[in-house]
C-alpha cells in the first residue's frame, strides 16, 4: 500500500530537530501556539488549532456540496478493481523525489528509533506502504543494531524497484517486497513468519484502503505481529484541508475520495480507529494532529489534520 506524504513541501514550525529528539514524549506534537489571533500571519505554521463550530459546519457544508457530483458507478468501480494500478503509475511518474525522509518519526515515534541502538537486540521491523523508503531509510542510515531486520511492504512494483535501487539498500539488515495489506488470504510479506514483527510502521497508508478492505487488513497485521508487538499509525483526519477542498467527481463513498491521479483517500475520526483496531488490539494512545499552516503572502489559512495512534499485540 501506498500514500502521499501531505508534509512533502511545508516547512514545518517545531523547534530544531536535534533539539527535541529524545526529550518529548510521543505525540506533544508541535508546541508553537497561536494564542492572540492578530499574531496569526507572522509564522508560517501553528499547532494545536481548535476548531470552532461555524469552521466545523463550514467544512460539513462543503462535504455536503461533494454528494451532489460524485464519482461515476462506472469509474468508481474502475478505481477500486485495480488500486495498485494507480499507485504504480504515480511511483512511476514521481519517483523518489515526491516525498521527504520523515525525521519527525524520531520525535513521534522514539521507540523506533531506540530499536536502531547498538545494545537493543534482535529486533524485526515491517514498514507498510514503504514507497520509495521514506521510512525505511533513514533507519537504516542511522542503525547500528546488527541484529535488527527491516521490510519495507507496498503494493506498487515501481516503489519496490524504486527501494531496490537505491544505493542505501543495504540488503544485510533490509529487503523489500510487493505485498497487499489487505489481501483476503492472509498472506504475509516475503520473508514475514507468523506472529514475529516487534514493529509495524503504518504512515498514510490505510487511508489508501476502502473500508471493505479494512478488516482483511487488521487479519493480516494480527498475523504479522508477536505478542507485545506495536503498530505506529499516522494518517488523514476528519475536515482535514485535503478533504474539505475535493471538487465534484471525486467522491467515492462517505469519507472516501480519488485524487487526480487516480490514487484513493480515506479521513478517519479517532472514533473509528478505535472501532477498526480495537476489536483486536490494545490501544496504546491515539492523538489528533491539528495544525494551522498560513500563506503570509496571499493572507490564506489552511488547516490540517492529522490521527496519530500506538497499537499493541495482545
Amino acid at each position: 500500500m501506498s500514500k502521499v506524504d501531505p508534509t512533502a513541501g511545508v516547512s514545518e514550525a517545531k523547534p530544531p530537530l536535534d533539539s527535541r529528539i529524545g526529550r518529548d514524549d510521543p505525540f506533544t506534537f508541535g508546541q508553537r501556539y497561536l494564542n492572540n489571533e492578530e499574531d496569526v500571519f507572522k509564522h508560517n505554521a501553528w499547532d494545536h488549532v481548535e476548531w470552532g463550530d461555524e469552521q466545523v459546519m463550514e467544512a460539513q457544508e462543503k462535504i455536503k456540496n461533494q454528494y451532489e457530483a460524485p464519482v461515476r458507478e462506472f469509474d468508481k468501480n474502475l478505481y477500486n478493481s485495480q488500486p495498485a494500478k494507480y499507485w504504480d503509475i504515480f511511483y512511476r511518474n514521481n519517483k523518489e523525489n515526491f516525498f521527504k525522509d520523515r525525521k519527525w518519526l524520531q520525535i513521534e515515534f522514539p521507540s523506533l528509533y531506540e530499536a536502531t541502538k547498538e545494545d537493543y537486540g534482535p529486533v524485526k521491523i515491517v514498514e507498510l506502504g514503504c514507497g520509495a523508503g521514506n521510512t525505511l531509510f533513514p533507519i537504516l542510515t542511522q542503525n547500528k543494531n546488527k541484529d535488527l531486520s527491516i521490510v519495507g511492504a507496498d503494493y506498487s512494483k515501481n516503489a519496490i524497484k524504486l527501494v531496490k535501487e537505491n544505493e542505501d539498500f543495504d540488503p544485510q539488515y533490509a529487503s523489500a517486497c510487493v505485498w497487499d495489506l489487505s489481501n483476503p488470504d492472509v498472506e504475509l510479506p516475503e520473508g514475514v513468519e507468523p506472529h514475529s514483527v516487534d514493529i509495524i510502521i503504518m504512515v498514510f497508508v490505510f487511508s489508501a484502503l476502502s473500508p471493505d478492505q479494512w478488516d482483511s487488513a487488521v487479519k493480516n497485521l494480527e498475523k504479522m505481529l508477536k505478542p507485545g508487538g506495536h503498530i505506529l499509525f499516522r494518517d488523514y483526519g476528519r475536515y482535514d484541508l485535503a478533504q474539505v477542498r475535493f471538487k465534484k467527481n471525486r467522491l467515492l463513498d462517505d469519507n472516501f475520495y480519488v485524487r487526480g491521479d487516480g490514487t484513493r483517500v480515506y479521513f478517519f475520526t479517532e472514533e473509528e480507529l478505535r472501532e477498526i483496531f480495537g476489536k483486536v488490539f490494545k490501544e496504546k494512545e491515539i492523538g489528533t494532529d491539528r495544525r494551522l499552516l498560513v500563506n503570509r503572502k496571499k493572507q490564506l489559512k489552511m488547516y490540517r489534520i492529522w490521527l496519530q495512534a500506538v497499537f499493541e499485540s495482545a
